[in-house]
């Protein structure tokens, strides 16, 4: 039986009966996104791709928890950011190199959806220079910039003031603009 033309909220109802099929076509439509995101926090991508797949699960054994079905790929989301913010948080605590001395190098497209090309070299050339930024500032200008996630939400998801939260997002903007500068 095929369920690629079903829409999620009939997935989803299939998933809470235990249909482990739609379980499989949620995956499908959906791990690509989660992966990415994940690797945007951890710039690991094995790591990313435990995160994605701890995510799936968790979000399977919680589903009848899930409040309003049609907001299941943001409730997604939110699981994979906690689980990818939980997991930086963790590792930066265990690490002897500084996380802000290491450089994320985009070559490979790890983590860059690669159905979606790159025409412009101006695109790649700021997501190559924000993964330079700190640690911090990354983390905080993917989520605004590239997630979506407000003030609120990011100062929620990396413990911070909310006030602290805008001006590291402010910090990082520029930064961000200062290193472009001197590429040009």
């Amino acid at each position: 039986m095929t369920l690629t033309k079903h829409n999620i909220e009939a997935l989803i109802m299939l998933c809470l009966s235990g249909n482990q099929l739609a379980q499989l076509e949620i995956y499908n439509r959906y791990y690509k996104a989660m992966y990415n995101t994940s690797f945007r926090i951890v710039n690991n991508s094995f790591e990313a791709e435990d995160i994605m797949q701890e995510s799936f699960l968790t979000a399977f054994t919680k589903l009848d928890k899930l409040k309003e079905i049609s907001t299941f790929s943001a409730w997604l989301k939110r699981i994979v950011v906690n689980n990818s913010i939980h997991a930086f948080n963790k590792n930066k605590k265990n690490e002897d190199v500084a996380l802000d001395d290491v450089l994320y190098k985009i070559e490979d497209h790890q983590g860059v959806d690669t159905t979606t090309e790159f025409t412009s070299v101006k695109a790649k050339q700021i997501l190559d220079t924000l993964n330079t930024l700190k640690s911090n500032y990354r983390i905080a200008l993917t989520l605004n910039l590239i997630e979506g996630y407000d003030y609120e939400e990011i100062s929620e998801v990396m413990q911070i003031s909310y006030a602290n939260c805008r001006t590291t997002i402010s910090r990082a903007k520029e930064s961000l603009r200062k290193k472009l500068e001197q590429l040009n």
